[in-house]
Formats: structure tokens, C-alpha cells, sequence
């Protein structure tokens, strides 16, 4: 999905406030860099990188649930200055689902750019009310006993989904798994998938 053009008065009030934040020394100009290079890279991808590394590393899975920043910044992927991440495991027993209340906060770096439906008000609001409805109209009908845990995302704190690794890829390499990680599946909207691809699934989300 290509990210909104903005507009000139978003553009003047962009520049407006780094040139005073660059100003009352908030903000310098490497760690402005630093974020632009960031933005210009962030794919899901990364997130997937992350989850294939967790699911065939012991070790590097505990980090990544304890510190989710210290795990991202060990393959490379965490922003310096940007807002702290948690990750949320998936289970036989709970299946986490992460949505923004307020806006549409998202970890870009690591996932991307967040998708129309993540954005939208319906979205939010379903999310919230009757999230296991929702994901059986997406085609993931849990079992009843299966807790749903809806989280906040927040501009202070972020949050992406460790999704339950498939039974049937048990002798896999870490390149293979992470090719079946969906974008989707990283909020707990999807699970991953062999027909992955960017678009899996997000015809029926549009359609929310």
C-alpha cells in the first residue's frame, strides 16, 4: 500500500515544528536522518523477520517478549528516539488482537505502513465490542475456550503480535517462515499463511 501524499499545510507544519523542536535542542539533525532512513525502509517484512527468528531461536523468542525495542534493535530494525514496542504471543489459549483507539498508531518501522481498515473508525470501534465476531468474518474462527485479548496501541507504546507457528512447518528454515508471515497476522488479524502475499486477506478487511 502506497502512504498519503500530504498536503502543503501539513508539509509547512512539519517543517514548522522540527525546526523548533531542532531549536530548543529536542531534536538534531542526525537523529532526524536517522528517522527519515528508518520510514524509507519499514516493510513488514521486518516484523516477519522477527517472528521466523523467534519461532526457530529459543533464546532470541525470550528476548523478544521481554524487550521487544532490544530484539528489534538487534536485527537492526528500532529507530533511535522512537516510542518503545511490546510483543504479545499468541497461544492455544489466547489470541491477541491489537488495535489504536484513539488514531492509528502503529510501529511502522517494523510493520509498514498500516492498513485502510487498521485505520479506520469501524475498525477501532469492532475491535473493541465484538472482536471475536470480527475475526471470524475474516475467516479466523477460534475455539470458544480461545481468550480474545484486544490491546491498545498508544503514541507512548506500541505493540505487534508473535503469531502461533503452524504445526505443519515444523522442519522449515527461518526464509521459509517468513515468507508465510502475513502483515496482517502481525496485529492478530490474519494468521500466517502459505498465499501470504501483501494483499492476503485485505479484501475482506476493506470491507469492514
Amino acid at each position: 500500500m502506497k502512504p498519503e501524499v500530504a498536503s502543503a499545510e501539513a508539509v509547512l507544519l512539519l517543517d514548522t515544528v522540527v525546526e523548533h523542536l531542532k531549536k530548543r535542542g529536542l531534536l538534531t539533525e542526525a537523529e532526524l536522518e536517522a528517522r527519515i532512513r528508518a520510514a524509507s525502509i519499514a516493510s513488514p517484512r521486518h516484523g516477519a523477520q522477527l517472528v521466523a527468528k523467534a519461532w526457530t531461536d529459543p533464546h532470541f523468542k525470550e528476548l523478544l517478549l521481554r524487550d521487544g525495542t532490544a530484539a528489534a534493535e538487534q536485527l537492526g530494525f528500532f529507530p533511535a528516539g522512537g516510542p518503545p514496542v511490546g510483543v504479545l504471543e499468541n497461544t492455544s489459549e489466547v489470541h491477541n488482537l491489537v488495535v489504536c483507539t484513539l488514531c492509528s498508531c502503529y510501529p511502522r518501522w517494523l510493520l509498514g505502513y498500516p492498513r485502510d481498515w487498521y485505520k479506520s473508525s469501524t475498525y477501532r470501534a469492532r475491535a473493541v465490542r465484538s472482536p471475536r465476531a470480527l475475526l471470524r468474518e475474516w475467516g479466523i474462527d477460534l475455539a470458544p475456550e480461545v481468550q480474545i485479548r484486544v490491546v491498545d496501541s498508544t503514541a507512548d507504546y506500541r505493540w505487534m503480535v508473535l503469531p502461533m507457528r503452524p504445526d505443519w512447518t515444523r522442519d522449515w528454515s527461518e526464509e521459509q517462515l517468513i515468507d508465510i508471515v502475513t502483515p496482517d497476522s502481525l496485529v492478530g488479524a490474519d494468521l500466517p499463511r502459505i498465499d501470504r502475499g501483501e494483499t492476503s486477506g485485505s479484501g475482506v478487511r476493506t470491507a469492514l
